[in-house]
């Protein structure tokens, strides 16, 4: 992996992951990406829907996406707290 990329490339590398990370925990599970104009150049926002049950977004910042998405760390952490998020919504049906 590698870090640093424009505001787009880093929004479609977040949601491939997020939507990844979510699928292996439950293959329903859905990731809405929120990076509208209000949003552009400075965050994300996430929001994670199994059904009917949708989380409130889950804020990212940019530049540290953009940072750390390199880093394999940082990106198991990710990971863990996606899956988890996942595991609560499914827990919740």
């Amino acid at each position: 992996m590698f870090s640093g990329g424009s505001y787009h490339e880093v929004a479609r590398w977040l949601q491939n992951f997020l939507t990844s990370h979510a699928k292996r925990e439950n293959v329903h599970a859905e990731v809405e990406l929120e990076a509208g104009d209000a949003r552009e150049g400075v965050s994300y926002g996430a929001r994670l829907r199994l059904g009917e049950r949708t989380t409130p977004p889950i804020e990212f910042d940019y530049a540290e996406v953009a940072r750390d998405r390199g880093s394999l760390v940082w990106c198991a952490t990710l990971a863990a707290r996606i899956r988890a998020v996942v595991r609560d919504l499914t827990a919740a049906a």
